[in-house]
């Protein structure tokens, strides 16, 4: 039976990194309810708002479904032909003209959620050429692999919190009862709170605002934004002062012991004085952490997107390994997923040069082969040799999600070619010269290559297309692979030739399968994995519990944890000379994400942006009634880059001295219907490019400087 027969269909979400199974009923093509999937071992039937966005995004009809090309009477739609001949001989122009650097990628996070993009795309990106290459990883995570290539020598290699099993959940910058999970994978966060609850466990929250996972905690702290390295080293500092050591497991793994001892016991005990939080309460904290049964701290956006990015996550390691909570069961652990990308990668994964190369504006290094988004708009606006002439974006919308957006904006109408590998017109693909949309959602087979490998329990699904795509529409693997072929300059020998032709994301998906950990070649089960195996559990298969792996899952040349990576010495430096003070009448910025929200294009969606406008202005009461506002009205809102309006929410949820904007709004002159019904306003358009990271590049959105009047 087909899908198109069948009147249920399983499915696993990728509309963010939760992994939800999903029960999709329909009748005669047409979608007539989505549920949790009860039967899904890993979600077990939680579900929330986005999965209708899968019907809404199916049937939308402002989804593209052709290619088009800009002419001086608007957009026309033509032949995938016409298409894939035009780019080609365009990149080849510019390419011949300005040289391989001349043409630029970026990619946005949506093809992580796409297995055809994660097969196929790479290529692309090779036969390129090109050391201008972007991505939406040094807006979001980008710290978290840095220091996982530094301190476990792969850069996939992320200890992920077995929340299943802890007693004692420290959760920094991070809002799981919301997102489920960012770099810890996690279906149904509350339906797992709620045990960890249930026997016994705390869950502590260290955020400037009283979020939606703060209100379930046992306990939440207010912190300034921008100290939690600060709150972390107290942590750190209190325990070596207590005499605590790692456990003789982990202390015979790991290098750099003494120097982390030394430089850490040589902070001063007034560092953490900034955050907001008594230096007691951080004491009290740490000691609880440590006499925990087991326990893992845990740090995401909000500490991942500030200016001591990398520092935060290195502590964090740090806390999990001096309290002996890393490697073992209700710690941090590493996954053992069925198609493991850190082994695939193996030593691709660990970059054995530091910056190979660097950006050519702000001399900014790359990091396996990107460069920060944040100087994405340099090396289009100034002049000379190496600058970007020509844009190809895949599944992203920079001008919405990377900081200043408005000049990042006015910069893309200085290109002489950009190319969109897109289904919507939006506020980056409106700059296009040709926009090349993609067959998606339920069109496409769906398997989660990468969020298997941060999942907070081992499992394996695959999920059927649910229907069947326009004939002539092209799926993303499809465009990657027409355009890699035509673009390379040298025939490939017989047998990659052969191999090429043979790939299809299925197959690829298969022999990955067959060579993992529990496949048939080489697994360690007998009757191992297969593509066809795991076709006929439709609700997924548990794998099991994540399992201690330590030293052998480590990537470092002597299977030993670095402790203390050269970088971190630096950065403690900078730390402690660091001025955190906001003076006079300046605010801190800080995002926020709502349930139904996460892309922007989201926000085509009826049902996900009806109801109030959720695109506020947060501020604490104090606030607002020192500077005489009103609660439901406009205010303005500036910072060093830009000015916005939009109306005030008076809430105690948000600490004194900070505000919060949601991201991913801003739609305005574009062909989106329910978008431009709501359009909101872009806090990029406040933040600014120059706000890095220094260790990793990414940008510190986090503790932005604003005046609101």
């Amino acid at each position: 039976m087909t899908p198109e027969q069948s009147t249920q269909h399983f499915r696993t979400c990728n509309l963010c990194e939760a992994m939800c199974g999903l029960v999709i009923d329909h009748k005669d093509g047409h979608i007539t309810s989505i549920k949790g999937d009860p039967d899904d071992p890993f979600s077990k039937g939680h579900i929330c708002p986005k999965a209708v966005a899968l019907q809404d995004l199916h049937n939308d009809p402002d989804r593209l479904k052709k290619p088009l090309c800009k002419t001086v009477n608007g957009w026309q739609e033509i032949s995938w032909e016409e298409a894939f001949n035009q780019v080609v001989r365009r990149i080849r122009e510019i390419q011949e003209k300005y040289g391989q650097d001349a043409v630029s990628l970026y990619q946005g996070n949506p093809s992580v959620h796409s297995m055809g993009s994660m097969f196929f795309a790479p290529s692309f990106a090779r036969v390129l050429g090109t050391k201008n290459k972007y991505s939406a990883t040094s807006i979001d995570q980008l710290p978290h692999h840095w220091v996982a290539q530094h301190i476990f020598g792969h850069m996939m290699l992320i200890p992920i919190p077995d929340i299943d099993r802890t007693d004692f959940f420290l959760v920094l910058g991070a809002n799981p009862m919301v997102s489920n999970g960012g770099l810890m994978t996690t279906g149904g966060f509350s339906g797992r709170l709620k045990s960890l609850q249930a026997r016994g466990g705390k869950m502590v929250v260290i955020d400037p605002r009283y979020s939606e996972t703060a209100a379930v905690a046992h306990k939440h702290f207010f912190i300034q934004p921008g100290t939690d390295a600060l709150f972390l080293l107290e942590m750190i500092r209190t325990l070596l002062m207590d005499g605590l050591m790692p456990d003789p497991k982990l202390h015979r793994m790991i290098s750099g012991w003494d120097q982390l001892k030394k430089i850490i016991l040589d902070q001063p005990p007034d560092l953490a004085l900034p955050t907001g939080i008594r230096i007691f309460e951080i004491q009290t904290l740490a000691r609880d952490f440590a006499s925990a049964s087991a326990a893992v701290c845990y740090g995401r956006m909000g500490v991942s997107t500030q200016a001591f990015g990398s520092l935060c996550q290195w502590l964090i390691n740090v806390l999990n390994i001096l309290t002996g909570n890393l490697d073992r069961a209700g710690g941090a652990m590493f996954t053992r997923p069925a198609v493991d990308i850190v082994k695939a990668l193996g030593k691709n994964g660990t970059q054995k040069k530091k910056n190979r190369w660097h950006s050519r504006v702000r001399k900014l290094g790359e990091f396996f082969g990107e460069l920060p988004v944040a100087t994405l708009a340099d090396e289009i606006i100034a002049e000379g040799q190496g600058q970007i002439k020509a844009l190809i974006t895949s599944a992203g919308n920079p001008v919405l999600s990377t900081p200043n957006g408005k000049r990042l904006s006015e910069a893309l109408g200085k290109l002489e070619y950009q190319v969109a590998i897109d289904i919507y017109i939006n506020e980056t693909t409106k700059h296009a010269d040709i926009i090349l949309p993609p067959a998606t959602g339920l069109e496409t087979d769906h398997y989660d290559l990468v969020f298997h490998n941060f999942a907070v329990r081992n499992s394996v699904k695959f999920s059927e297309a649910l229907f069947s795509p326009d004939p002539n529409a092209r799926y993303d693997w499809q465009i990657f692979k027409e355009l890699t072929k035509r673009l390379r300059k040298t025939p490939l020998p017989w047998w990659k030739n052969a191999l090429e032709k043979w790939s299809t994301p299925k197959r690829l998906l298969d022999l990955a399968l067959r060579l993992g950990p529990y496949g048939q070649i080489g697994g360690r089960k007998l009757s191992g994995l297969s593509l066809k195996k795991v076709q006929k559990y439709p609700h997924g298969i548990d794998l099991g519990p994540l399992e201690p792996s330590l030293p052998s899952r480590l990537f470092t040349r002597d299977k030993r944890i670095d402790l203390m990576p050269d970088p971190m010495v630096y950065e403690l430096g900078r730390l402690k000379k660091f001025r955190f003070s906001v003076r006079g009448s300046k605010l801190l910025l800080i995002g926020r994400r709502h349930l139904r929200s996460n892309n922007s294009w989201m926000h085509n969606s009826l049902l996900l942006v009806k109801g109030p406008n959720r695109c506020t202005l947060l501020m604490h009461p104090t606030d607002a009634q020192i500077r005489g506002l009103e609660s439901g009205k406009l205010v303005k809102v500036t910072s060093g880059i830009g000015i916005i309006y939009l109306p005030l929410q008076i809430s105690e949820e948000i600490m004194p001295g900070v505000v919060s904007i949601p991201h991913g709004w801003g739609h305005h002159e574009i062909p989106l219907t329910i978008a431009s019904e709501h359009p909101g306003v872009s806090i990029n358009d406040l933040t600014d490019p120059m706000l890095l990271d220094q260790v990793s590049g990414t940008v510190a959105f986090s503790g932005v400087p604003v005046e609101v009047i």
